[in-house]
């Protein structure tokens, strides 16, 4: 393993734009859930008409899909994620509409027979339930609870209440409560390691939420207990929390 210093230089300076995760292979690894997200995307998708994909990131999900719908729009807030939307599917006849948080979605009524996430970072339920035609769906895969919070806490410390937000049982209610009924609810614990300290730079770079503020220089004391532990053989293991939902519009 190379030395502190420049595992954490590379992951510094490593680019972080995007959905991708492939900076990272060799370096952690994930366990995925069981059900198959894209593959199940990519077959929904090929059986409707229109389509609205939220929070699309890079594209990186949606390109899976070998069948696009007649009309296939994604919704990205960060213009450099969005740009790489573009580049990555505008050729496909993809619509890229940016949006801005707490803005509703820039659609009509009753525009998309689907509308399909993975890890939508704040579903508004009324709006999706506005977009969709009446009998519509929305299919995604959520970020569940106190999901890789075992990373998380190592830097900011016990976070008993933010533990809480993200229940799959919370967020079904909710979209019940706007108008959906939901028809499938999964959820999975998948098993995150890192290998090496720059993994761990690199992705809270990346998942900025996760320690807001995060910079190698500010928590330089918590990144070498980090390192230390990886050197003597020990990967850092965290969880990551998925479920899947189902659910269409009455």
């Amino acid at each position: 393993m190379r030395d502190f210093e420049t595992l954490v230089q590379e992951a510094v300076e490593a680019d972080v734009n995007g959905w991708g995760f492939g900076w990272l292979d060799g370096r952690a690894s994930e366990e995925r859930p069981p059900w198959g997200f894209a593959k199940l995307l990519a077959g929904r998708l090929a059986t409707v008409r229109s389509a609205l994909d939220l929070d699309t990131g890079g594209g990186e999900v949606l390109s899976e899909a070998v069948r696009f719908p007649e009309r296939m729009v994604a919704t990205e807030g960060w213009p450099p994620n969005a740009q790489r939307a573009r580049d990555r599917l505008g050729a496909r006849g993809v619509d890229i509409v940016e949006v801005t948080a707490g803005s509703g979605l820039p659609f009509p009524d009753e525009s998309f027979e689907l509308v399909t996430a993975r890890h939508p970072v704040s579903p508004d339920w009324e709006e999706i339930r506005r977009v969709l035609v009446p009998g519509g769906h929305y299919f995604a895969q959520h970020v569940g609870p106190a999901s890789a919070f075992e990373l998380i806490e190592h830097f900011l410390g016990p976070l008993p209440e933010q533990r809480k937000g993200r229940d799959a049982q919370a967020e079904s209610a909710a979209a019940e409560a706007a108008g959906l009924a939901v028809t499938e609810l999964r959820t999975a614990r998948c098993r995150m390691e890192f290998f090496d300290v720059g993994a761990v730079v690199w992705i809270l770079r990346k998942c900025v939420w996760w320690v807001p503020g995060f910079s190698a220089e500010r928590y330089m004391d918590e990144l070498h207990e980090l390192d230390r532990q990886m050197r003597a053989g020990r990967p850092f293991t965290a969880h990551s929390t998925r479920h899947l939902m189902d659910a269409h519009r009455i």
